[in-house]
């Protein structure tokens, strides 16, 4: 098969979608791979690497996806990447369609079958390729938080673990799963003040089995979190529905209650965020404020740390890569149920039951009611 991997062109995106290692795997076995120039300069990798590897190098993006029939990348199509798909085309990437209509129509207009990272299953319900990232972004949004409420960021003054005789800030982590977890792991690590809400009691039992009485757990409901959120100094968002856009567990009115200055980490964002008051921001201007609240919801955390991303994410994605490469796309969807789970759009329509709700489609035929 030849497979494309295009350099990322959304802002400050310097993730890649595959490594050398990678490739040299894919063309061991057989296939062509096409890799857009400096597709890896953000991580540190060459053309030359690329080329060692086995990769032809292409002078630009139109070449890429004109040779090739899967195209591989990290961040969701741009418009523009968009119009470059086409009919009998494959695209494997982080699509988040539930809160982006216009994306899902450019892909439904391209024809292309599309292919989410964020909702490929494993064999236990987890979600193998969000959890590499969902792992830099939950341990990422404690160290932005930190910098948020530095006095010189905007934020009150508070130095997150606090000193002796001075008490640590309050961290409220909304959503125990695994950007929580790894929140509250960094959280604790820095000795701030811990709660962890879940609506699963289950998870709140293994999480204060994990961590002990280093933090508080709390079942979620709207009055909890209102008043969990009212003592916090930070509140960090890390809320997943699969497919689906994010619930709203902080609302505009809520913003009146909570404490001047105090700062709100969304990692849910590209599902819409779980604020209310959130819209998406980028690391080149990362917070915003909304009644005196502190809102940080750069829409690709992990693209601050591109290197370590980037390699923990080809970790995952390269055996689904490797097994539609080599059984086809359509033949590798029907025998693999989980890969299955990560269409989003073929033949024009939205088709994963999630997103089509979320976008308010027609559920049986997936176009738009």
């Amino acid at each position: 098969m030849r497979i494309g991997v295009p350099k990322e062109i959304k802002v400050q995106e310097y993730r890649v979608g595959l490594v050398p290692a990678g490739v040299r795997e894919l063309t061991q076995a057989g296939h062509e791979l096409w890799v857009e120039t400096q597709a890896g300069a953000g991580i540190g990798v060459s053309d030359l690497q690329y080329q060692a590897a086995g990769a032809h190098i292409a002078p630009n993006a139109d070449e890429v996806f004109a040779a090739a029939e899967l195209i591989v990348k990290v961040k969701e199509p741009q418009p523009e990447e968009c119009r470059r798909l086409r009919h009998g085309q494959a695209l494997f990437t982080y699509l988040h369609l539930a809160a982006d209509p216009v994306q899902a129509r450019g892909l439904m207009a391209s024809g292309a079958t599309a292919i989410a990272y964020e909702t490929v299953t494993a064999a236990d319900g987890s979600l193998p390729l969000l959890l590499p990232m969902s792992e830099v972004a939950g341990r990422m949004s404690v160290q932005v938080a930190a910098n948020c409420l530095q006095k010189n960021h905007g934020g009150p003054g508070i130095l997150l673990g606090g000193v002796a005789g001075v008490p640590a800030a309050k961290v409220l982590v909304l959503g125990g799963g695994v950007a929580g977890t790894n929140a509250i792991e960094m959280a604790v690590g820095l000795r701030a003040d811990v709660t962890v809400v879940d609506r699963s009691m289950k998870r709140l039992r293994e999480l204060a089995a994990l961590f002990g009485s280093q933090i508080k757990t709390a079942y979620s409901t709207a009055e909890t979190i209102a008043q969990l959120a009212a003592q916090a100094d930070v509140i960090i968002g890390s809320v997943l529905v699969p497919g689906a856009a994010a619930p709203k567990l902080i609302t505009r009115s809520m913003l009146r209650q909570l404490k001047p200055g105090t700062v709100l980490v969304d990692i849910a964002i590209d599902q819409g965020g779980c604020f209310e008051t959130s819209r998406p921001t980028t690391h080149s201007d990362p917070t915003y404020f909304v009644d005196g609240i502190q809102h940080y919801c750069v829409a690709n955390m992990p693209g601050a740390v591109p290197r370590t991303s980037t390699l923990a994410l080809t970790n995952a994605t390269l055996p689904f890569v490797r097994e539609l490469a080599d059984r086809g796309i359509d033949a590798a969807l029907a025998a693999n149920p989980h890969l299955r789970a990560g269409l989003n759009v073929q033949s024009g329509h939205v088709v994963h039951p999630a997103v089509i709700q979320a976008l308010g489609m027609g559920s049986s035929s997936g176009r738009a009611a």
